[in-house]
């Protein structure tokens, strides 16, 4: 019996053998999982702890209940269900599948088409440096999946985008870690993430990467165009150089202890613990992640996009998408709180060798900062995907963009990626509906790729519980607005 057994099992028993499923065909539709059933239901050890459980909490488990209020507090409209769509619905369920009309076959490439609803969704592209846990399959490409396939059953014209964010300090230092090339680290986690998502029956219209030419050629198109509009800064910035490595030291390449929360293995960009952005200089006792000595303190030149400037601009844009598209309320929060508080310009510059190069004269040693970078991974993934990409991404008027995502991923998506975009002035698709989850956590913390921690795709393979068992369970314990567990 493995963690993930225990999992599944635990979670799905009440539902199974308590809510009347008794008498539904899943044990001889599914005699293998039937087996697997009873093989977990006959352990003593589990039948004991079971009703120790079922003790504590009273014998009965509760119902899931729908919040108005999000996590961090902000007010939620509850949507109402009317009658005449409970009428619809239980009409729907006993017509039966054999009424529910087939969706069209796909004709790639998928573009938009006059005159009807063109639905373009993405998944926040996961970093490449890790096999994808249940916490990334859940946070943003299994509720990605689910809506596109929804969409296809309406028969709108949908177009799902994914793909590997393979540049910046996460693969840089994967690679030192496993003595490899960067370029080998991508590859072989691109093949093991396509792996995984194809395992769950993730049904992208293309799955791609951002280590490719059309990246380059889009995120220096976009800079410049920046640049021309007088849309970047340049300022010295104080960085942490490691002296027994002679290399500044980018984000991921210190460890060190959050200023905000005290964690001690907190990064140089964003503290796992508090979920914060942190700059490196603010960690306290910081400690190079290759050599582990204590860096110093040193100027080196940067770029910076202008977010101040942008200020107007972003919100008028993000009042009217907000209010008239469907963003989750933490999304809505997050966004809210970030504008509020005053938007201040922000780097777009690291001192790497791997990531795509800035083309600016006497910055030519120096590449674009993935959170500048990854989001226009979506638009060179549809470019290698279709030639006529801008008639999805330059088309604002006649798409609709959904995004995906978990919560840390907001501010970057819905603030400096429109910025970004609106500041570029090419007519650009910006995000109208963002639907953002809350953290999936693994026992008592957070999953974590870069550390090893959680249940990985490849557990969850390993196991012989069919696909669809997982993806039922995971959407069923999908955090919505607030956190939640899977161990």
């Amino acid at each position: 019996m493995s963690v993930a057994d225990l999992i599944v099992w635990s979670s799905l028993h009440e539902v199974l053998e308590t809510d009347g499923a008794g008498s539904l065909d899943w044990r001889s539709n599914y005699s293998h999982v039937a087996a697997w059933w009873d093989g977990l239901s006959s352990i003593e050890s589990l039948q004991s702890a079971l009703t120790s459980y079922r003790k504590l909490r009273g014998h009965q488990l509760k119902s899931p209940t729908f919040s108005t209020t999000s996590s961090e507090g902000e007010a939620v409209s509850a949507v109402a269900v009317t009658a005449e769509e409970i009428v619809a619905a239980v009409s729907a369920w006993n017509a039966g599948i054999d009424a529910v009309p087939l969706a069209e076959k796909r004709k790639h490439p998928i573009l938009p088409v006059e005159g009807r609803r063109n639905v373009l969704i993405t998944s926040a592209l996961p970093y490449v440096n890790n096999v994808p846990h249940l916490g990334n399959i859940i946070g943003c490409v299994l509720g990605a999946d689910v809506f596109s396939r929804y969409c296809r059953l309406q028969n709108y014209n949908t177009c799902y985008i994914c793909g590997t964010d393979e540049y910046g300090t996460a693969t840089e230092t994967k690679a030192i870690e496993e003595g490899v090339t960067p370029r080998q680290i991508c590859d072989k986690y691109y093949a093991i993430h396509k792996t995984v998502y194809e395992w769950f029956n993730i049904d992208f219209d293309s799955f791609g990467r951002t280590t490719t030419e059309k990246q380059t050629e889009i995120a220096q198109n976009i800079f410049w165009r920046l640049y021309e509009r007088d849309y970047l800064l340049k300022e010295s910035v104080d960085q942490l150089l490691c002296e027994t490595c002679n290399r500044f030291l980018a984000d991921r390449f210190v460890e060190g202890t959050c200023p905000l929360c005290a964690y001690e293995d907190a990064r140089g960009d964003q503290c796992d613990k508090c979920g914060k952005l942190i700059n490196a200089t603010e960690l306290k006792s910081p400690r190079c992640k290759v050599c582990s000595s204590q860096p110093v303190v040193r100027s080196s030149e940067h770029l910076f996009l202008n977010l101040t400037k942008l200020d107007p601009a972003l919100r008028q844009w993000s009042d009217k998408s907000i209010a008239e598209g469907s963003w989750s309320g933490n999304a809505r929060f997050i966004t809210r709180s970030w504008i509020r508080d005053g938007i201040k310009p922000r780097c777009i510059t690291r001192d790497l060798k791997w990531g795509t190069p800035v083309p600016l004269e006497g910055y030519t040693d120096k590449v674009f900062y993935v959170w500048f970078d990854a989001p226009i991974g979506y638009l060179s993934i549809t470019a290698n995907y279709t030639e006529q990409w801008e008639k999805w991404w330059k088309n604002p008027d006649k798409v609709e963009l959904f995004q995906f995502m978990a919560k840390d991923n907001v501010p970057f998506h819905s603030v400096i990626f429109p910025c970004s975009l609106i500041g570029a002035d090419d007519n650009y698709t910006l995000v109208g509906n963002l639907s953002s989850t809350e953290y999936l956590n693994y026992e008592d913390g957070k999953f974590s790729k870069s550390r090893g921690i959680g249940v990985f795709g490849n557990d969850a393979r390993d196991t012989d519980i069919p696909a669809d068992v997982w993806r039922f369970y995971l959407l069923y314990i999908r955090p919505e607005k607030q956190v939640n567990y899977c161990c």
